[in-house]
């Protein structure tokens, strides 16, 4: 399993001439480490005399972070399984017109099992941009700039995975189903207009407040 590798290993892995890990993993990564961040805030914060007033919403936040961050590992794996799912099914025979169909089947079965990965991907990471604009002003000051980042890698995240679901719908004859698709990732990315850049404006008026 990935995550139960090193960072380095990880890391020469992504590098080496493998297909996985790839920018699926990568766009995971990204979104786990924005919960991560944003956890880490939460933490930070709860019990601290200037965020009295907010602990049951930070409680809440960590809460949905954590859950949210427990999806995104599992989605580094799950986009790795998808990959070699599909490359099994690229190698099936093709000697008659019945192993032509279930080559077929199978091709179609695993895009959209690949491509449903970085959907989610996409979902987790909108909740986890949102959660960091809730989190900015009442969180405590010293570490606000980690929810800046968090933010940053949550629409990192999300970025990332949309090349993931472009690629993979590419090469989908489904119509129906890139169309679903397409319009899943059009709302999400509706929803999140904006978002980072008012997380942002939020921590840069405290930062600069302290000059």
């Amino acid at each position: 399993m990935i995550l139960n590798k090193s960072l380095e290993t990880f890391f020469d892995e992504l590098a080496s001439n493998s297909a996985t890990p790839g920018g699926g993993s990568i766009a995971a990564l990204a979104g786990a480490s924005s919960a991560g961040l944003i956890s880490m805030v939460c933490n930070l914060s709860i019990g601290k005399k200037n965020c009295e007033q907010h602990q049951e919403e930070i409680k809440s936040i960590l809460e949905k972070s954590e859950e949210l961050r427990k999806h995104q590992q599992e989605l580094i794996e799950q986009d790795v399984e998808a990959f070699n799912d599909f490359m099994s099914a690229l190698r099936m025979p093709k000697n008659n017109e019945e192993e032509k169909l279930l080559r077929k089947e199978a091709l179609n079965h695993a895009l959209q099992k690949a491509t449903f990965v970085p959907v989610r991907i996409m979902e987790h990471s909108a909740e986890l941009l949102l959660l960091s604009l809730k989190l900015a002003p009442i969180c405590n000051k010293n570490v606000i700039s980690d929810v800046g980042i968090a933010a940053v890698m949550a629409e990192s995240a999300i970025n990332s995975a949309w090349f993931n679901v472009a690629i993979n719908l590419n090469s989908c004859k489904d119509e129906e189903f890139a169309d679903r698709i397409w319009e899943k990732t059009e709302q999400i990315m509706d929803k999140i207009e904006g978002i980072t850049e008012q997380t942002i404006e939020i921590i840069q008026d405290e930062l600069y407040s302290n000059d």
